[in-house]
C-alpha cells in the first residue's frame, strides 16, 4: 500500500508542479517563465520525487512508465493496474487543487487550445502551427520510447544510480522542450487524463492519443533497452 500512496503523492506532484506552472507562471508578462520555466519545472518534479519516494515505489508517476518497465522486465505485471490507478487518481487529485485555485480568481476557462495545460492535436497551437495526428502520434510516441531508454540506463544495476533522478528529470525536461509546441507535451496519460477531465469536450475526444501513444512508446523503449541495449552479467 505504501508503494501506491507514492505513486499517488509522486504523480500528484507532477502535475501539480509542471501543470501548475503552465496554468499560473507561463504566460505572466514580462515575469513569465514561459517554455523554458515550464520544461524544467516538469523534469524538476520528477527529480525531486524520484529522490523523496522513489526509493519506495520506484518511481514511476506515469502509466506509460509503468508499462514499459513491465515490458523491460523490471516491473512485475501484476501491480501494473494498481500502479495505473494510483497514478491517475493523484494526478486528477491535482488537478482538482489546481482548478479550485485558478477558479478561486476567477479565471478557470475551457475555451483555447491548451486551456488548462491540456494537450491537443489537429489545432493551431504556439506559432499557429497546427500538426496532425500523426505527427502529434510519432512526437509522444518517439520521445516516451527514449524516455524508457533514459529510465532503464540510468537505473541498470551497472548505472550509477545516485544519479538517476537528475538524468531522468533532464530528460524529462528535454522532451518538454522539444514538445511543448507540438501537443503541450504528454508522455503521461495520467497526466493528460487529469487536465482533460476538467476541460472536457475536444480535450477528452482526443485523449485516446495520449494514451496510445505513450504507451506504444513505453512497450517500444522498454523493448529496446532490454533485448537490445541491457548489459549482461557474463559481458
Amino acid at each position: 500500500m505504501k508503494k501506491l500512496f507514492a505513486e499517488f503523492f509522486g504523480t500528484f506532484w507532477l502535475v501539480f508542479g509542471g501543470c501548475g506552472s503552465a496554468v499560473f507562471a507561463a504566460g505572466v508578462p514580462n515575469i513569465g517563465i514561459g517554455l523554458l520555466g515550464v520544461s524544467l519545472a516538469f523534469g524538476l518534479t520528477v527529480l525531486t520525487m524520484a529522490y523523496a519516494v522513489g526509493h519506495i515505489s520506484g518511481g514511476h508517476f506515469n502509466p506509460a512508465v509503468s508499462v514499459g518497465l513491465v515490458v523491460g522486465g523490471r516491473f512485475p505485471a501484476k501491480d501494473l493496474v494498481p500502479y495505473i490507478i494510483a497514478q491517475v487518481l493523484g494526478a486528477t487529485a491535482a488537478a482538482f487543487i489546481l482548478y479550485l485555485i485558478l477558479n478561486g480568481a476567477g479565471a478557470f476557462t475551457r475555451e483555447g487550445t491548451g486551456a488548462f495545460a491540456t494537450n491537443f492535436y489537429d489545432s493551431p497551437g504556439y506559432n499557429n502551427r497546427s500538426y496532425s495526428v500523426v505527427a502529434a502520434f510519432l512526437a509522444e510516441m518517439t520521445l516516451t520510447a527514449f524516455f524508457l531508454i533514459v529510465i532503464m540506463g540510468a537505473t541498470d544495476k551497472f548505472a550509477n544510480g545516485k544519479f538517476a533522478g537528475i538524468a531522468i528529470g533532464l530528460a524529462l525536461t528535454l522532451i518538454h522542450l522539444i514538445s511543448i509546441p507540438i501537443t503541450n507535451t504528454s508522455v503521461n496519460p495520467a497526466r493528460s487524463t487529469s487536465q482533460a477531465l476538467f476541460v472536457g469536450g475536444m480535450a477528452l475526444q482526443q485523449l485516446w492519443l495520449f494514451w496510445v501513444a505513450p504507451i506504444t512508446g513505453s512497450i517500444i523503449g522498454g523493448g529496446i533497452y532490454r533485448f537490445l541495449l541491457q548489459k549482461q552479467d557474463n559481458e
